[in-house]
C-alpha cells in the first residue's frame, strides 16, 4: 500500500510537470507566431528607475484604447505577455511592465531570479511607492504614444489585481481598473476612488472574496462604481487556468465569460 501511494504521487507529479511544460511551450509558440507588432521598451520613472516593459500593438486604423497589464506574484511571465497579445488582437494597445525591473541579479528583472520563491519574496518586498512610481511612468508612456487615444485602463491578476485596485485609489486619470481576483484596499481608501472598478472573482476563493461585500458597501456609500462578478465553480487564478488547453469545462466557461466582459467594457470606455 505504501509503495502504491508513492507511485501514485510520483505519476501525479510527473503528469503535472509534463502538461505544465507543454502548456508553457504552447504559450511561447503562440507568442512567436503572433502577427502583431510587439517589442520590449525601457521606461524611466520619476526617480530615474528603468522599467522594462513588453508592449503589443493592435492592427487598427485609429489610435486605440490602451491597457496596463500588471503581472501576478510570479513576476512578468510568458503567460502575462500572452494576455497582452490577445488584448492587442481585440484592438487595444497592451503593455506589461516588469515591476521587478532592476531588482534581480546584475540589475535584471523577473527572468534573472533563480527560483519562483525568490521572485515571490522580491515582489513582497516592493514598496507601494515603488509600484506607484513605476505605474505612473508606464501610464505617461502610453499617454505620449501617438498610437493611443485618451483612454487608458489598468488591470492585474492576483497580486497585480490588488495593485490595480490600489492604483485606482492613487490615480484619477485612468479610465477604469480591472481587478482579477486581487484583494481590495481598505474601506477608507475605497472612498477615495474616482474611477470605475470592475472585479472578476472565482467562486471558490474565499481568501479574496471575504471582503467583497464590505468593499461594495463602502463603494456604494461613496458613490464609487465598483462592479464585482463572481464566476461559478472556479477558484483563484481561474483566467490563467482557463486558458490552458487542459482546463476543465467550468474554468473554460469562466474564462470565456470574464474575457468577453472585459473586452466589452474596454470597448465602451
Amino acid at each position: 500500500m505504501k509503495y502504491s501511494k508513492i507511485l501514485f504521487v510520483t505519476v501525479l507529479l510527473t503528469t503535472y510537470l509534463v502538461f505544465g511544460n507543454l502548456y508553457a511551450d504552447s504559450i511561447k509558440d503562440e507568442l512567436e507566431k503572433s502577427p502583431r507588432h510587439a517589442e520590449w521598451v525601457k521606461i524611466k520613472s520619476a526617480d530615474n528607475h528603468e522599467v522594462n516593459s513588453f508592449i503589443v500593438y493592435p492592427e487598427v486604423k485609429e489610435p486605440a484604447t490602451a491597457i496596463i497589464v500588471i503581472h501576478e506574484i510570479f513576476g512578468l511571465t510568458d503567460w502575462i505577455r500572452l494576455v497582452a497579445d490577445r488584448l492587442a488582437a481585440e484592438g487595444f494597445v497592451a503593455i506589461c511592465p516588469d515591476l521587478l525591473s532592476g531588482m534581480g541579479t546584475d540589475g535584471g528583472g523577473t527572468e534573472s531570479f533563480d527560483s519562483g520563491d525568490e521572485v515571490r519574496r522580491a515582489i513582497r518586498g516592493l514598496s507601494a511607492e515603488r509600484v506607484k512610481t513605476d505605474l505612473d511612468a508606464v501610464f505617461k508612456y502610453l499617454q505620449d504614444l501617438p498610437s493611443t487615444n485618451d483612454k487608458i485602463g489598468v488591470s492585474g491578476f492576483c497580486w497585480g489585481g490588488s495593485k490595480s485596485f490600489q492604483y485606482a485609489v492613487a490615480s484619477d486619470e485612468i479610465a477604469a481598473a480591472f481587478v482579477f481576483y486581487g484583494s481590495a484596499p481598505s474601506v477608507e481608501n475605497v472612498a477615495k476612488i474616482s474611477v470605475p472598478v470592475y472585479g472578476f472573482y472565482g467562486e471558490n476563493d474565499n481568501r479574496i472574496n471575504a471582503t467583497i461585500d464590505s468593499t461594495k458597501n463602502a463603494a456604494d456609500a461613496s458613490n464609487v462604481k465598483y462592479e464585482p462578478v463572481i464566476y461559478k465553480d472556479v477558484g483563484h487564478a481561474f483566467l490563467r487556468r482557463g486558458m490552458d488547453e487542459n482546463a476543465n469545462e467550468a474554468q473554460k466557461k469562466a474564462t470565456k465569460d470574464a474575457w468577453t466582459r472585459w473586452v466589452k467594457i474596454l470597448k465602451e470606455l
